[in-house]
């Protein structure tokens, strides 16, 4: 709705209301993009470098000829804020915004649209006004399954990051429920921070991040400190954490094409050893993540000689049998199936694989399938009484099932029985009542006969 107050501001040229009221919000002071505030926003918080945000916009230029307008569009525009995907001016102008706020933003054209303009709308070093509503705002979510979430208050220098395996140095500040639990400068290399007391959330953001970066970082406990909590900080079970993350220096570690044959042996030697600690330690996804080293650096790899070539395999065969183990303690059954096809691909008759896969079938109510992978465990080895066992379950449960099934389409055939019972029911006393208005309706005719025989008779 428009005020008093918003249409004396349309009343009055541009130039005029941005000289009287208009705000530098350029970070240079440059006066390079002004802005008028028209409608107060929510008091709280800003959008930050990254945020995922949407807006309404109206664009015109300084003449009054409007350009450009989600409003006509009937959708909101959204983008990433401070990634270069709208103008320069759009992005500084909305990261001083609050949630409802509506602006008037006027923008010079370096930060617009410069010399070359943007034909055939917009002419070369055309100076631009917005009228921009920030409808709403979320950080950026690093992961599929949403459990972190990064909103960025200082952005980091150039475009370098660092990769699995870097050193880093960060300054960090962990908080519970806004109880501060943790303020300290650390240093631990990427993928291993869980030796260091860093939640893994905290970790598998870093390869996101540039040196001078400041970020916050927002955990689900699946990425903090999970099911235990951390009885060292008095952090209770699934617990969500916010951690305020500076990326002070890293050193990156070698990538896996920099790496001869010798050195990522020689690695997936530690890093099997170190998943193997993790994994006894209940920290799965922390082994997942060393257990998937051995597999990126080995995957491609090929022997000179037999002997080197077998040395590869059984490396990587039992990474993804670890794999598939955690998989199985994490319920990411599909998981566990994936990393017990690539095993069988390479060895068909591998007891492990085909026992982890069974179980992961199981536990998926795929019990023909699971039962079929045990019994192969048997063919290979026949003493598997663990398989044996997993034999007779999946046996029981298909015979359960079967008797469930059977019980339904009963019930199913004997409702359709008894409507079939109703429905002739209905039919013969439809029937019946026909008969009766047929055997009414001649007597009737046969009456009125007589009468008209006997009428004739009648001077």
């Amino acid at each position: 709705m428009t005020t008093d107050k918003d249409q004396s501001m349309d009343d009055q040229s541009p130039a005029v209301v941005f000289a009287a009221k208009g705000i530098d919000v350029t970070p240079s002071k440059d006066e390079g993009v002004l802005k008028v505030v028209k409608n107060q926003g929510e008091d709280g918080d800003r959008p930050m470098i990254g945020d995922k945000v949407a807006v309404h916009y109206t664009g015109k230029l300084i003449n009054g000829k409007k350009f450009d307008s989600s409003m006509e569009r009937k959708k909101p525009f959204t983008f990433s804020l401070g990634k270069g995907q709208v103008i320069k001016g759009l992005d500084i102008g909305v990261s001083s915004m609050q949630r409802g706020e509506v602006c008037m933003l006027l923008c010079k054209p370096a930060y617009a649209y410069g010399s070359a303009g943007c034909p055939p709308k917009i002419p070369p070093n055309a100076m631009l006004q917005f009228e921009v509503e920030l409808l709403s705002f979320k950080g950026e979510v690093l992961t599929d399954d949403g459990g972190i979430t990064r909103r960025i208050k200082v952005k980091g220098e150039g475009y370098n990051n660092p990769n699995d395996g870097s050193t880093v140095h960060v300054h960090l500040e962990g908080r519970c429920e806004e109880r501060l639990f943790d303020s300290r400068d650390v240093h631990f290399v990427v993928g291993e921070s869980e030796d260091m007391g860093v939640p893994l959330g905290v970790d598998r953001a870093m390869e996101k991040m540039q040196k001078g970066e400041c970020c916050m970082l927002y955990l689900k406990p699946k990425y903090g400190f999970g099911k235990e909590g951390r009885a060292q900080y008095k952090i209770g079970p699934n617990s969500d954490l916010v951690y305020e993350v500076t990326l002070n220096s890293f050193q990156k570690a070698k990538e896996s094409w920099e790496l001869d044959q010798k050195e990522k042996l020689k690695l997936s030697a530690a890093a099997k050893q170190k998943g193997t600690q993790y994994f006894k330690a209940g920290r799965y996804l922390q082994a997942v993540v060393q257990y998937q080293r051995v597999v990126s650096w080995l995957e491609m790899e090929f022997g000179v000689g037999k002997e080197e070539q077998q040395k590869l395999q059984d490396f990587l065969l039992a990474a993804q049998l670890n794999l598939a183990m955690c998989y199985l303690k994490l319920r990411e059954y599909a998981l566990v199936v994936e990393n017990c096809n690539k095993v069988i691909e390479l060895d068909e008759k591998n007891e492990k694989a085909l026992y982890r896969r069974g179980e992961a079938r199981l536990f998926r109510n795929e019990f023909s399938l699971a039962m079929s992978d045990f019994k192969l465990v048997l063919q290979v080895n026949p003493s598997n009484r663990a398989a044996r066992g997993q034999v007779s379950i999946c046996q029981r449960n298909i015979r359960e099932h079967h008797e469930k099934d059977k019980k339904i389409y009963a019930n199913m055939f004997q409702k359709f029985a008894e409507r079939d019972v109703k429905a002739g029911k209905g039919k013969r006393r439809r029937g019946e009542d026909s008969g009766v208005m047929n055997e009414n309706h001649q007597v009737a005719i046969k009456r009125r006969r007589r009468s008209q025989d006997h009428g004739q008779d009648c001077p």
